[in-house]
């Protein structure tokens, strides 16, 4: 294997306050802020840049413009669909009462909107409904689940996010006779109908996770606005620059990572009742090594490999994960694939299972987790692609698998030239 570096969109906003409070004051929301209201502030359950730095921003406009802000856990069923695991996520973003110098007020109440056109109830956190106005914060991304103009973003943290628990439930299981993206346009808008939304706060990553825009909408521009900025998204997302692989080795998934662990449009592998693919860069096999620290135990996603660690499925706390899995009619991405005591043991069993091929023959390919791929790993048999790809560099020449005495694999995604990720 070698260590390659890829050449990623890497656009960022530095300054992220200021950014923030340009974006808001720019949209002349003074008449709307009256002095002593109520607002309803969302924080997530994703690992978004500098999210605590996002949400600190938009307290501190707030509360200048006299309002008087509060924090709610908009995360669906994330955290065991109980107030203290989602203030625990929240804390491992930096999201508490004393960094952001306002309250929050966890609970996985909800009261009802309304109903759709279709007959799904809509669904909003009970707190956030008692407020004056609420706002809409989230970051802009493909969906793991499906493709259209409105994936993940401002319309999902509206529907599923907002909805707590049940509400996931329901537009889930709505999802499979109206398809994903119906669901979540018809919730979001809803919400934006019969509730006072302020505005909302749409936030698009590069190619290494970084901030690369923020943009501010008026409740009548949210939808044409989010559909920018996920075009703008999916031209800047990182991808793996290889097809037809052998092997994957990802050596971590979690819910900070992606809502399926693993980023399905990365990996090009997904199983699931809505709608199944198998796209670019279509791995034959895929082991998982472990499981993120922040996810906290919950391994959604694992149901997508082929082979693991008998440490991975130690750290696998299986309430969250079966509570997260149903709520999002995905049981098969809980279900456990094989393990081995070894990460040597699982490589070699997963290279036995790929076909008749030597082992200079195999295309495999080493990432850390789907979020993190300016520097991979690539066996031998893709150095003719690397070197004919001008947005791919070689950061070490080829040598056998780091594996120590214990049969577990020790590599560095940092580059000898300063790139890449520790």
């Amino acid at each position: 294997m070698a260590l390659v570096w890829q050449e990623l969109y890497r656009e960022e906003v530095c300054d992220v306050p200021t950014v923030v409070t340009k974006a808001l004051r720019d949209m002349a929301l003074r008449d709307r802020i009256r002095p002593g209201m109520r607002v309803a502030v969302p924080a997530g359950s994703r690992g978004i840049d500098r999210i605590d730095e996002i949400i600190k921003a938009v307290v501190d406009f707030l509360k200048d413009r006299g309002a008087r802000p509060f924090i709610f856990p908009a995360m669906g069923s994330h955290g065991g669909a109980t107030p203290e695991g989602q203030l625990s996520i929240l804390a491992h973003y930096g999201i508490t009462e004393a960094a952001m110098g306002a309250p929050i007020l966890a609970s996985m109440e909800v009261v009802e909107v309304g109903e759709t056109d279709r007959g799904v109830p809509v669904f909003l956190d009970k707190n956030a409904s008692e407020a004056d106005a609420l706002v809409v914060i989230n970051r802009v991304k493909t969906h793991t689940k499906f493709d259209g103009e409105i994936e993940s973003g401002l319309f999902k943290m509206m529907a599923i996010g907002m909805g707590k628990h049940r509400g996931a439930s329901v537009y889930h299981r709505a999802a499979v006779e109206h398809g994903m993206e119906t669901i979540i346009v018809d919730a979001g808008r809803m919400v934006v109908e019969k509730c006072p939304v302020l505005f909302g706060l749409g936030i698009v990553e590069n190619g290494v996770d970084r901030i690369t825009r923020i943009a501010a909408f008026t409740p009548e521009k949210m939808l044409e606005g989010e559909k920018a900025l996920l075009r703008l998204s999916k031209k800047v997302m990182a991808k793996i620059p290889f097809d037809d692989l052998d092997l994957l080795i990802i050596d971590e998934i979690g819910k900070n990572i992606s809502g399926t662990g693993m980023d399905t449009k990365v990996v090009g592998r997904h199983r699931d009742l809505i709608g199944d693919f198998w796209i670019h860069p279509h791995p034959k096999r895929i082991f998982v090594r472990d499981l993120t620290e922040a996810t906290e135990g919950n391994a959604t996603g694992i149901g997508l490999a082929d082979f693991t660690t008998r440490r991975c499925i130690d750290k696998i706390d299986m309430r969250k994960t079966a509570v997260n899995c149903i709520t999002a009619l995905s049981p098969e991405k809980a279900a456990l694939p094989l393990s081995f005591p070894t990460d040597r043991e699982a490589v070699g069993t997963a290279l036995e299972t790929v076909g008749l091929k030597s082992v200079d023959e195999m295309r495999v390919v080493h990432i850390r987790n789907t979020l993190s791929l300016e520097t991979l790993y690539v066996s031998e048999s893709l150095e003719a692609e690397v070197a004919g790809n001008p947005r791919l560099s070689f950061l070490s020449g080829f040598s056998g698998m780091p594996f120590d005495a214990s049969g577990t694999l020790k590599v560095s995604f940092h580059g000898p030239e300063g790139k890449g990720t520790a």
